[in-house]
């Protein structure tokens, strides 16, 4: 076991934070991405940590490829990517690594072996018990998503322990939470980094409050307390040995692989935490290994800078044909749209390309009955990742066949569309007369070769999980260090919260309302607060 901390060194003079649009690598990329086609006859394919990566429908050629290793070449990837796995300083804007990858591993720094052992007997000794059959986990963003998932995806058929999860800083979220729950065989789980996120600790007020007014005797001892700052939660009131630690090195939407995840090992168990682990593990080794052509994160990244830096699609679609993978598209959001939602480069300069897009879906096969459509013939349209397993867990062999065939055929159909022709002779093979085969024929035209990856899980287990996830994480990694922004802070949403604490005292009438709104804000802010006193 290694005791190695996370390197404390400084920012080099290196060219990753030049404008992009000022390199000549990068004009050498786009043009080689705008000439680039889609080869539909063409496979490629990347097996990453049991994952199969078929990037067939994505832009390809020889000068993209050779552009592509020169462009990473100019962002001084290979240090940028040394930086991140070694811990070093990743996250320029806040001055700490963004060390994610060291919870993951299979000998990790002493600490957090120690915070996985605790977490580990704390499971352990909690199902000898069979105590708390109820657990209500208290977080938000990556405090939430990431362990939804995971308790969604093993647990879908349900487990002995019942868990609800609240986020929302509506109070009808908590009341539902709480609803219908024993308090006396109920864990509240308080998920924060910081432990002053303003939902958490309002939710966590009022879940206190309800094991007190239910005769809880000792309802701290009821308490858990997830967070970077122990002390603060210490002083919450939260016992000593109900608080887990995070580090500052670890970013919120990243924490799934720490003891936020311990709510998952309670609901599924410790092994399903211990096999996503392993997972993302994997893949990081394949990450930091693979060459460039063959590596699934940096090819993933290359296809979204090409489709949003070149050819200007302006969202991402995700496709789950997995029922239990419904909470992965808000986690893949979150993870893509906070990291990736910015307009600057590190230096501070205008990025000058489009960047991180909107990313959106729902599973398959739902998402074809709501706005499919739009994906094959809207005059926008959106790259997709289809996600599939191979095999499933149930005993219906016909579902899951449809299932695949499903997955198979909308890929299809946005690759290779359908023309005019075809639809015209489709017209008439059904007899229609052929003025009216000709209208309608343009109205099933496809145009087609519209951009899409198709990621096959063998099967959904807590492994391919995890490296699913990193995958992910990696590809987001990539796409910072192209555009030149940093992929680890989010000062855009910070300052609305500093704002919301301003209102919410104005609106309690503790403050008079700031002559600096604007008009629009001041007229609600004076509206709702005499509604409040009312």
């Amino acid at each position: 076991m290694t005791s190695q901390q996370p390197t404390a060194d400084v920012q080099p003079d290196t060219p990753h934070i030049l404008a992009l649009t000022s390199l000549p690598e990068w004009a050498a990329f786009e043009s080689a991405a705008k000439a680039a086609p889609i080869h539909v006859n063409s496979l490629r394919l990347i097996n990453a940590a049991g994952i199969d990566l078929d990037i067939s429908g994505q832009s390809s050629s020889p000068a993209l490829e050779e552009a592509t290793e020169a462009l990473l070449a100019a962002r001084q990837f290979d240090a940028m990517r040394d930086r991140l796995l070694s811990g070093g300083i990743a996250n320029v804007t806040e001055e700490r690594a963004a060390w994610h990858t060291a919870l993951r591993t299979p000998a990790p720094i002493d600490e957090v072996a120690a915070e996985r052992q605790r977490l580990n007997e704390f499971v352990r000794l909690a199902d000898s018990e069979r105590r708390w059959r109820n657990i209500v986990h208290i977080g938000i963003g990556g405090s939430d998503w990431g362990v939804r998932l995971a308790v969604n995806a093993f647990g879908y058929a349900g487990t002995w322990r019942q868990v609800h999860f609240v986020a929302n800083i509506d109070g009808h979220a908590i009341q539902g939470g709480l609803s219908g729950l024993d308090p006396h065989d109920t864990l509240i789980v308080l998920a924060s980094k910081s432990f002053t996120t303003a939902e958490t600790l309002q939710n966590g007020q009022r879940a206190l409050e309800w094991l007190q007014a239910s005769g809880v005797q000792n309802p701290y001892e009821q308490v858990v307390a997830i967070t970077a700052r122990p002390d603060v939660a210490k002083a919450w009131g939260v016992p000593d040995a109900h608080i887990f630690k995070l580090w500052d090195w670890v970013g919120g939407r990243f924490s799934l692989w720490s003891a936020v995840s311990l709510t998952t090992a309670l609901a599924v168990s410790a092994d399903v935490v211990a096999g996503m682990l392993a997972g993302a593990a994997a893949m990081d080794a394949h990450f930091a290994q693979a060459p460039i052509a063959q590596n699934a994160p940096i090819q993933m990244a290359i296809a979204g800078i090409v489709n949003r830096s070149v050819l200007d699609y302006g969202s991402l679609n995700i496709a789950p044909y997995d029922f239990r993978l419904a909470s992965l598209v808000p986690y893949i959001q979150q993870l893509e749209m906070e990291s990736l939602g910015k307009s600057v480069n590190e230096a501070g300069d205008a990025v000058g390309v489009p960047t991180g897009p909107a990313v959106w879906g729902m599973p398959g096969t739902d998402a074809q009955h709501t706005f499919f459509q739009w994906l094959h013939q809207g005059t926008d349209g959106a790259p997709v990742d289809f996600i599939v397993c191979e095999q499933a867990d149930h005993g219906w062999p016909e579902h899951h066949q449809s299932l695949l065939a499903n997955c198979l055929a909308q890929r299809e159909a946005l690759l290779k569309g359908k023309t005019y022709e075809q639809a015209l002779a489709e017209c008439l093979q059904l007899g229609l007369p052929r003025e009216k085969a000709a209208w309608l024929a343009k109205h099933k035209e496809h145009e087609g070769g519209r951009p899409s990856n198709l990621i096959v899980l063998p099967r959904l287990s807590p492994y391919t999980l995890g490296a699913l996830l990193a995958m992910y994480e990696h590809k987001v990694f990539v796409q910072g260090i192209i555009w030149g922004i940093n992929p680890f802070d989010q000062w855009g949403v910070e300052y609305g919260k500093v704002l919301a604490k301003g209102i919410v005292a104005e609106l309690a009438g503790q403050a008079a309302i700031d002559p600096g709104h604007d008009t629009s804000t001041a007229h609600w802010v004076a509206k709702f607060g005499a509604s409040l006193k009312a």
